[in-house]
């Protein structure tokens, strides 16, 4: 903090310059003015006493009785390149958060701003700072030395420590902050509070603005939930269950009663299979019963209900006389319908926790569990088995993973659409997968939330033991709050959104497919040790690309050590890149890829590779035997053994990547182009995504670079 002085006449500001020195900075404040730069209330490098005084007639004389009252502060005039700006909000969701980004007159224009939950730990202001965008900004500037990020660090864990001690702030606003030597030195404060009377202080000044409430939900698509859950749902049942019931099968193909019965029966589940119909008739082989009572003895430990809204109390109520242990609501009429439909969600998830059955949904599309060869739900598709465990709230997202699933070969283990999530919320699946021996990582497609400060104490836990990726639609009016300060009126609820996902160490994908790719990599890839990236690529281009992509992101481009450039000369010819991008310029043999893959991926200087160019020969293959000639020539030999090399080369990534534990990604577009070509069909026969691009790639081995990162700061390692 600067030495400032407060004033209430002209003499007592010519006073306090003459105290502090020369040039100074003049300035009215009071309880009632926010942005004076705005209203022309400061005056800037001030060198004698005559223009201090001056300056400050003008501005008593500008004062207006809305200001309240108001007096003139005077500053030592700081002089820095650059201006951060740093404090903190109140957001309806998620509570106190502490903000950093680029400051002053064009810190909304900019928007350069992270945010971070309050308590913030050393390791979350590090974690902001690097999330700025304008790195540029923060290291050797215009002859200034490179920010301090220590001192940095020390105010947003202080304003942190502030927001804590202090409940009755609702921002503050630290605007700017200028890099003088490198320190950041504050040199003009807002504080908000929502209680007491106004406390001058250089330019802080409290209010009596009231906090921010949550909206309701809207739809049910909302949850709400319990900071933490009074006994955590056993979900067994639901996922490994024993036998299932229909309720509602129909003998129509195109009802919900008819495709679940389908699903479930064509995708290979071995346990007891029963059905109700009101008029008992044969349903795919199955004779129905009118009601859940006329059953024949079984261990019925799941409803899949597809009846109408009005009759399924009566139904839960007949399952727990069979002791039903979970049940699963596909019925629509609830949370989703207004007021009435709410009303009705509220008993049936009181129903049902009285009758202590599980209930999942309702509005909900369906479970899928890979172990127990289960396809509960009213759509296809039935992935293969896997490690992604998947929780929506939107039951078309279940099947757009479960789709990729199937396109890329990387397997589901479980998944569920939550549906209005009443009683088993998003956070509860999270949570059990965590658990799961079958599951790796969670997948989450979340909407709306009413109490996120429970959600981000719940994701974190899980996220310091397995990985959490996740994809939200949407952001809520609820979280954002117009307010005075700069702080606030950047505080978007996108931002601290993104700001919980980070400090919670969730992996946040800006697309499904990216989520996807993402959580493949989790569930099939080593993390990765450290940033270090090598690329090894069969043709220059696709390495100039990736190494672009890699300096974009948070990876390093690792420089080539003397040692494995030797290696890699025994194994190549002259004309090879002799740098990373490890470019082998079509000298590659029969054994070369697998050779150099496995120096690359050995080497201690080296956390991971991204291998380019399989599958090049296997298209020629494909052209060859779709011609005209095939298999004449010698072709149907040439196919035979370009397949075979493209296959080998895609068996040995996988084999580097297991025997080193380092993660060794594949790509190429042939893996969409044509994923029947030889070198994408044998990463996937092993288990792993082959992405699309190079970019993407790089994209997926970041988020586990972050993960892991964030991982060992917070269990020390």
């Amino acid at each position: 903090m600067l030495d400032e002085r407060t004033a209430s006449s002209v003499e007592e500001a010519g006073e306090a310059a003459e105290a502090l020195g020369y040039p100074v900075v003049v300035k009215l404040c009071g309880p009632a003015i926010a942005h004076k730069t705005e209203r022309g209330l400061v005056r800037l490098g001030i060198a004698d006493r005559d223009g201090v005084e001056s300056a400050a007639r003008d501005l008593l004389a500008a004062a207006t009785p809305e200001d309240g009252d108001v007096e003139i502060l005077v500053a030592p005039m700081a002089r820095g390149s650059r201006e951060l700006i740093a404090g903190v909000a109140t957001d309806a969701q998620f509570g106190s958060c502490v903000m950093v980004g680029i400051g002053g007159v064009l810190a909304e224009a900019l928007g350069d701003v992270e945010f971070g939950l309050v308590p913030l730990s050393d390791a979350d202001a590090d974690d902001l700072i690097d999330g700025l965008r304008t790195q540029g900004l923060l290291g050797a500037f215009r002859g200034e030395p490179p920010l301090d990020r220590a001192a940095l660090r020390a105010v947003l864990v202080g304003l942190s420590r502030l927001a804590e001690t202090d409940p009755s702030i609702i921002s503050v606003d630290v605007n700017p902050l200028i890099v003088v030597d490198g320190r950041p030195v504050a040199v003009d404060a807002l504080v908000e509070r929502a209680v007491a009377p106004a406390v001058h202080g250089g330019d802080r000044h409290a209010s009596t603005t009231a906090l921010p409430q949550s909206a309701s939900p809207a739809t049910g698509r909302h949850i709400t939930l319990p900071a933490t859950p009074a006994k955590p749902p056993d979900l067994r049942p639901l996922f490994d269950p024993r036998g299932v019931i229909v309720a509602g099968a129909s003998t129509h193909p195109g009802k919900f009663g008819f495709v679940a019965l389908h699903n479930i029966l064509a995708n290979g589940y071995a346990g007891v299979v029963g059905a109700t119909n009101r008029d008992s008739s044969p349903v795919l082989g199955i004779q129905t019963s009118r009601s859940i009572d006329d059953l024949p003895d079984g261990p019925w430990d799941l409803v899949f209900v597809c009846t109408p809204a009005s009759a399924n109390a009566d139904l839960l109520r007949a399952c727990a006389r069979r002791n039903v242990r979970a049940a699963f609501l596909t019925s629509a009429g609830y949370g989703e319908a207004g007021p009435d439909g709410l009303r009705a969600q509220a008993e049936i998830v009181d129903l049902a926790r009285d009758l202590g059955i599980v209930l999942a949904g309702p509005n909900g599309q369906g479970i899928v569990s890979t172990p127990s060869s289960l396809c509960a739900q009213i759509v296809a598709p039935y992935p293969p088995r896997g490690r992604i465990a998947v929780a929506s709230q939107s039951g078309n997202f279940v099947s757009s993973f479960l789709n990729w699933s199937c396109q890329t070969g990387v397997g589901i283990s479980r998944a569920v659409s939550a549906g209005n999530a009443a009683a088993v919320s998003v956070a509860d699946f999270v949570e059990w997968f965590a658990d799961d021996p079958e599951s790796a990582v969670s997948l989450v497609y979340l909407e709306g939330v009413d109490n996120g400060r429970a959600l981000f104490e719940r994701l974190r836990a899980v996220a310091r033991r397995r990985p959490v990726v996740l994809v939200k639609g949407g952001t809520t009016s609820g979280g954002k709050r117009a307010a005075a300060s700069h702080t606030g009126s950047l505080a978007s609820d996108d931002r601290i959104f993104d700001g919980m996902c980070r400090q919670a160490g969730i992996t946040r994908a800006a697309t499904v497919e990216e989520a996807f790719e993402a959580a493949a990599t989790f569930a099939t890839q080593p993390l990765p040790s450290g940033p270090r990236v090598a690329v090894v690529t069969t043709a220059g281009g696709w390495g100039v690309v990736t190494a672009d992509a890699i300096s974009r992101s948070q990876l390093d481009l690792a420089p080539l050590p003397d040692d494995l450039r030797a290696a890699i000369d025994e194994k190549l010819p002259p004309r090879w890149s002799r740098n990373n991008p490890i470019d082998l310029a079509g000298g590659e043999t029969r054994d070369t890829v697998p050779e150099v893959l496995d120096l690359v991926a050995r080497h201690p200087g080296i956390d991971a590779v991204v291998y380019l160019g399989l599958g090049i020969q296997s298209n020629q293959a494909r052209l060859f035997r779709e011609g005209p000639f095939y298999p004449d020539e010698g072709l149907e030999r040439i196919v035979a053994y370009h397949e075979r090399q493209d296959a080998r080369f895609a068996e040995a990534a996988a084999a580097v990547s297991d025997a080193t534990g380092k993660p060794v990604l594949t790509a190429t577009e042939l893996a969409v182009a044509f994923p029947e070509n030889a070198g994408p069909a044998a990463v996937r026969a092993s288990g792993r995504l082959c992405y699309p691009s190079a970019n993407r790639a790089v994209t997926a081995l970041e988020h586990a670079w972050r993960y892991a990162r964030r991982r060992g700061r917070d269990t020390g390692g």
